[in-house]
């Protein structure tokens, strides 16, 4: 999870390696790296349905909006356990100061790329029916979270049966296994762990895998206590997009409102690590005892999302 401030413009560009454009390799708890060696496994072997669904993304209807983000600072963790060992999650870190895109973003733009090509089928839920859905708000946290560090605690977490929801930014989470978007010279904050893996044991790929991040357990929210674990499907919604994800990484406990580059791109939100994201307008909907098996498979995330939309709005 990111805690970021306004820093880092003026070395913005000079941060990026020339070979980060083009030679980059591609790539329960809070962060935690693996106690020996790499993740086991090819690094740039395809994930699973990594481009499965058909469509292409409107860039007359994206935006790149620089927002304040959260990120990590050396030194400042928070220690969360998930029954497989301490993790840990560095709250605090210096980011890079709003107004320009740095580095492989210039000139290019990623939501163009193969896994952004992501359309929703005739006849599937609407953003519409499910924002109507979850216009109203019985809270299940017992105090609200801040979208960054400096801002007001004023969102909350929403219940209804068969579902959690809230309404927040969206700051990019771009860690994980390293790929051509999402490494340590396009993101100098980038973390190469994830709270989960993958089937095989990997990490996730910030990348590839449209994923939303869930704050650590606290006695303000506790997700698990709530049906929420690794692979919860969500459905999340900016403007009229729809797109289905699952849940894949741990923040920290009192900061909420982000998800994965791929994710970010698939709404039509600029996915730069540093600069990109938006500032409101996200609705995340998570879809209590779900998951999606294999975790990493987008297809699987697609087609269990869209039967419990229809359930949630009414329709199914």
């Amino acid at each position: 999870m990111r805690v970021r401030s306004l820093m880092l413009v003026a070395v913005g560009a000079a941060l990026i390696a020339p070979a980060a454009l083009h030679g980059a390799a591609p790539p329960e708890a809070a962060h935690e790296r693996p106690a020996s060696g790499p993740d086991a496994g090819p690094r740039d072997a395809p994930d699973a349905d990594a481009a499965d669904l058909p469509g292409q993304v409107d860039l007359s209807r994206t935006e790149a909006v620089p927002v304040t983000r959260h990120g990590r600072a050396p030194g400042n963790t928070l220690t969360v356990s998930s029954g497989l060992g301490p993790r840990h999650t560095p709250l605090t870190r210096p980011g890079r100061k709003p107004g320009t895109v740095p580095g492989p973003w210039r000139g290019r733009d990623p939501r163009n790329a193969p896994d952004a090509r992501r359309g929703q089928a005739a006849g599937a839920v609407r953003a519409a029916d499910l924002l109507a859905a979850v216009r109203d708000c019985a809270p299940v946290s017992r105090a609200p979270f801040r979208s960054d560090v400096g801002k007001p605690a004023d969102i909350d977490v929403c219940g209804r049966r068969n579902a959690v929801y809230w309404k927040a930014d969206l700051d990019v989470d771009c860690d994980g296994r390293p790929g051509r978007w999402c490494n340590a010279q396009t993101d100098p904050l980038f973390h190469d762990t994830t709270a989960y893996q993958q089937s095989d044991g990997r990490q996730l790929s910030a990348e590839r895998l449209p994923y939303v991040v869930v704050p650590a357990p606290s006695h303000r929210w506790n997700h698990r206590e709530h049906g929420v674990r690794r692979g919860t499907v969500a459905a999340v919604v900016h403007r009229d997009r729809v797109r289905y994800a699952v849940v894949g990484d741990v923040g920290p406990e009192d900061i909420i409102g982000e998800a994965s580059y791929a994710l970010a791109r698939d709404l039509g939100v600029h996915p730069d690590p540093r600069g990109g994201g938006t500032a409101s307008g996200v609705t995340y909907i998570l879809f209590k005892g779900s998951a999606a098996a294999p975790v990493e498979s987008r297809r699987a995330a697609a087609a269990q999302g869209e039967r419990l939309a229809r359930a949630f709005v009414g329709r199914g």
